[in-house]
């Protein structure tokens, strides 16, 4: 059997592993720059799996895959077993019959590793309510494209904290960066004893000298609490005045969607420093270089 790797936590993935995927993202951007289109996964098919809505995490995937040489297959939870109760296992084995590699995006991360520790093809975790590695590995591609490489830089992370925190959290250590945590103590996630993570009461002291400003929305789909989650975290919105903590030439990043004047303010998600829409691009470029890495083509 051929053999082949899982995409589902940046801590379950050496550093070196981590890097080549990063490398091989900027040289498949600039092969698509330069009108190069190999296609590597020619004949093969990606199955992805939608529990969650998505705009990014779609296009990119399906047009990635596309440009690859390979197909999508779309499945949702209104079209597929999955939403009428068939077990994880049985979806994992059927489709492991059909396709070459999964894609799932979902709510619990319970329903990623069943299916990961089912399936015969690889898994990529598309996102989950615990994390999102595509998001973190194209945010890193992204700062590295601007700034050179992440090692040894700063990187502030303001506001809720949620599955990108906790995947900017298991990067940290694996590309060796600091990477400062300001958000109320009701929202804190664990402590843990990495030397790169840091916490601040104080988002302006977690901002100072940054090299990247990041943040993300805090209120989710089905959040109860959403005006009182708000009215917490409103002192630790990302706008100018605490952009100016950062270095001259720090940027700012945000997987979207944004909630415009929530957690961003509109002068900084359209300013000069927001490097939003390079991210949102490059997801196409790293999940190409993930699913590759995945089927060990790179």
């Amino acid at each position: 059997m051929t053999e082949y790797k899982n995409f589902i936590d940046l801590d379950k993935i050496e550093y070196s592993e981590l890097r080549k995927i990063v490398e091989s993202a900027k040289s498949i951007k600039a092969d698509l720059k330069n009108g190069k289109m190999d296609k590597p996964l020619a004949g093969k098919h990606l199955a992805m799996i939608f529990e969650k809505p998505s705009t990014r995490t779609r296009v990119s995937f399906e047009v990635g895959i596309n440009q690859l040489g390979g197909h999508p297959i779309v499945l949702t939870s209104s079209d597929s077993q999955i939403g009428r109760g068939e077990p994880i296992i049985d979806t994992a084995n059927v489709l492991s019959r059909y396709i070459d590699i999964i894609m799932i995006r979902t709510f619990k991360h319970e329903t990623l590793t069943e299916l990961a520790e089912h399936a015969s093809v690889p898994v990529i975790n598309g996102l989950t309510d615990y994390s999102h590695p595509c998001q973190v590995m194209t945010d890193i591609l992204t700062f590295e494209e601007h700034l050179g490489t992440i090692e040894g830089k700063t990187i502030a992370w303001i506001g809720d904290t949620n599955n990108m925190a906790n995947s900017w959290i298991q990067a940290a250590d694996k590309f060796n960066f600091k990477l400062h945590i300001s958000t109320p103590e009701e929202y804190a996630p664990p402590k843990n004893d990495s030397k790169n993570v840091i916490f601040f009461d104080d988002p302006k002291e977690a901002v100072k000298n940054a090299d990247c400003v990041t943040s993300d929305t805090w209120v989710s789909m089905g959040d109860e609490d959403a005006e009182y989650k708000i009215g917490v975290l409103t002192p630790y919105q990302v706008n100018a005045e605490l952009m100016s903590f950062a270095k001259d030439e720090a940027i700012f990043m945000h997987c979207l969607p944004a909630h415009r004047d929530e957690e961003v303010t509109s002068s900084v998600i359209d300013g000069k420093q927001s490097v939003i829409y390079d991210e949102a691009e490059n997801r196409l470029h790293a999940q190409k270089a993930i699913m590759l890495w995945c089927l060990n083509k790179i």
